[in-house]
């Protein structure tokens, strides 16, 4: 009950207590009691008279203004670290590059240190909790992660019960892209959505999958990892040991490398003047290339959204989504990404499918992995209070 209150205040309050009796089927005295309830705990509070409706007005009821949430989103190569308040809006954020391979003491330190500046900033001295999320598979109820192909010396690491210890407060660890798509759906273009895919192409790719407005992590929490679906029988080798995946092709590290072979092989005049001053390629760079006239930078966009589009398209006639979303570091491409992976996937999939299906780009940027964190341990902490959090 408490937990479906708090749950309420945080997606669509502040409410009267009449709205909430009628959202929760429940009568007004009990949520009289469970708002008084709540107030003792520090976590909801009545904030005065509500608009009238003829007769006794209502109780406006709202989140308790105190209330912090601390969001840590890791990439492969970067991280973003933010606080928010009950109702998840950020109120001040961090952004770093960092290495994922330099392991899990050092990369954890630099979260840690960005979040306590975060919330010195914020004045705030102990948050109600974390969420965490890392690029790579993880055992959710453990706080552990689980064989990532792209961070190595993270394997069994305790990575909840790390940052616990370093910030005082509970936390909860998910894989990066089910953050993504958490943070998505709370403040993105998924809000309106109940089946969905958010699609992460980074370093590595994965896949974020909402059913019935609830996050589905699969038996063992590795469900959406699309990154090594094989695209091709022979081809480039993954990180995970196979050849011919997905993310071998067009994750960000491939895009790279094949921006850096275009260059050296001659094939691209642009890529060859970038990498001449810099020493070495990123994916960012053939975006800079393609808005120069580069036809090679052009063509790699295309073969990267043409797999990535393949994948897609048999997802979609698997799962038949609402929405597809698109994110990650490697869409800082464009629409002409964006452009390809829609068209591959609307030609191969059957028009059903696809007559009513949005495939867009996410709006959120650095801040929607530390919204979808936020919101990840808000319902963590609130669910113990109660059954049926969202």
């Amino acid at each position: 009950m408490q937990a479906r209150l708090l749950a309420h205040l945080r997606d669509d309050g502040p409410l009267s207590r009449v709205q909430l009796a009628d959202r929760m089927n429940v009568s007004r005295t009990t949520i009289a009691a469970e708002v008084n309830r709540l107030g003792e705990l520090g976590l909801a509070h009545e904030v005065g008279p509500a608009a009238s409706r003829g007769g006794r007005r209502s109780t406006m009821v709202d989140l308790a203004p105190g209330i912090r949430f601390v969001g840590i989103s890791i990439g492969a190569t970067g991280m973003s670290v933010g606080v928010t308040d009950g109702r998840l809006a950020v109120l001040a954020t961090r952004t770093r590059e960092c290495d994922i391979r330099q392991g899990p003491e050092a990369v954890l330190a630099t979260a840690l240190e960005l979040a306590r500046e975060t919330l010195e900033e914020c004045g705030v001295e102990r948050p109600m909790g974390a969420g965490v999320g890392v690029p790579g598979p993880v055992d959710f109820h453990r706080g552990v992660s689980v064989s990532p192909p792209i961070m190595p010396g993270w394997d069994g690491y305790p990575v909840r019960d790390a940052v616990s210890r370093g910030l005082g407060c509970p936390v909860v660890l998910d894989n990066d892209v089910n953050v993504l798509a958490i943070g998505e759906q709370h403040a993105g273009v998924a809000r309106a959505a109940r089946d969905f895919l958010y699609v992460k192409i980074g370093t590595g790719i994965g896949c974020g999958i909402v059913v019935d407005g609830e996050l589905y992590r699969g038996v063992d929490g590795c469900a959406g990892d699309i990154g090594h679906i094989r695209v091709q029988d022979f081809g480039p080798t993954c990180a995970c040991g196979n050849t011919g995946c997905l993310e071998a092709f067009s994750g960000g590290a491939a895009l790279a490398r094949d921006a850096t072979e275009a260059a050296r092989a001659g094939r691209s005049p642009v890529l060859a003047e970038l990498l001449a001053e810099k020493g070495e390629l990123t994916a960012a760079d053939i975006g800079i290339a393609v808005s120069r006239g580069d036809a090679q930078a052009v063509q790699l966009i295309r073969d990267s959204g043409h797999r990535v589009g393949q994948v897609l398209a048999s997802l979609v006639s698997f799962f038949n989504p609402g929405l597809i979303v698109i994110g990650g570091r490697v869409t800082g491409l464009g629409h002409a990404l964006l452009a390809e992976i829609r068209g591959v996937t609307y030609r191969r999939s059957l028009p059903l499918a696809t007559g009513n299906l949005p495939i867009v780009l996410s709006e959120l940027g650095d801040e929607g992995g530390v919204i979808g964190a936020a919101r990840l341990i808000s319902s963590s902490v609130y669910a113990p209070l109660g059954s049926g959090a969202s």
